[in-house]
């Protein structure tokens, strides 16, 4: 555990050298559910992995509800740096997965924080799409009539702040809002983008609205075989991506 002005996160590190990937969870996701992915990307890279569980995941502190509308902006830009302190981290590649990769574009597009060496973005979201809404009100369904919650339970000592925390905020008809595209032009760093060809939540508009207004070194793939989560749905050909640009520039 790492603490935050009495509020203690969850968090693991596998050793190796500089720049350390940090990964940043989706939206219903914590340390345990990256599964083998740090060790992985720490034996192929030779790099050091750093994963945390984000207040109201995991085994971390809960939050209180409602999260607001701008919860992912406060991640990146109050607490991301914080932990990145308390964790002695001086230099590292930010990996995102879908909430966690909008979290990486909008702090390296807000901050120009020297300690970070680039930012790999897995199925991450800069608009909202009404796919993307659809799919998170059937999650919605299920969490009342399936054993969603109980497998939930496995990883998250408090579930129904993980889950309504994320489900109440993007089904807010507020948050038909959010848009993180103007941070895009202002990212100073390399960036890897990956999304699954059959992501559920998101279609390749997320990657077009990369190609149009990101500015420093940009690699997009499509994941054929994979739907949100390609690290776990292809998971050699997206680590072999995440890898490779992690080196690149080691």
């Amino acid at each position: 555990m790492i603490s935050l002005d009495g509020r203690h996160l969850e968090t693991v590190a596998w050793p190796g050298r500089a720049p350390t990937l940090v990964l940043l969870h989706e939206g219903l996701g914590c340390i345990a559910l990256w599964r083998d992915v740090p060790e992985r990307l720490a034996a192929a890279t030779g790099l050091g992995v750093f994963a945390y569980s984000r207040f109201g995941y995991g085994h971390s502190d809960p939050v209180t509800l409602p999260r607001p509308m701008t919860y992912m902006h406060e991640e990146a830009l109050e607490v991301l740096p914080r932990v990145l302190d308390a964790a002695g981290i001086e230099r590292a590649i930010l990996v995102g997965h879908s909430d966690g990769g909008s979290i990486a574009a909008i702090y390296a597009g807000a901050v120009h924080d020297e300690r970070i060496a680039g930012i790999v973005l897995i199925a991450a979201h800069f608009f909202v799409e009404a796919l993307n809404i659809a799919s998170i009100a059937r999650i919605r369904a299920d969490y009342a009539t399936t054993d969603l919650h109980s497998r939930m339970a496995r990883h998250h000592a408090n579930v129904d702040i993980a889950f309504r925390g994320w489900n109440d905020a993007w089904l807010d008809p507020r948050f038909a809002e959010f848009d993180i595209t103007e941070y895009l032009p202002n990212i100073k760093v390399p960036v890897l983008a990956l999304q699954g060809a059959d992501d559920p939540y998101g279609t390749e508009a997320q990657l077009q609205v990369l190609e149009r207004h990101v500015r420093s070194p940009l690699r997009i793939r499509l994941i054929e075989g994979a739907r949100h989560a390609p690290h776990l749905d292809a998971k050699d050909a997206t680590l072999a991506e995440i890898a490779a640009f992690a080196q690149s520039g080691t």
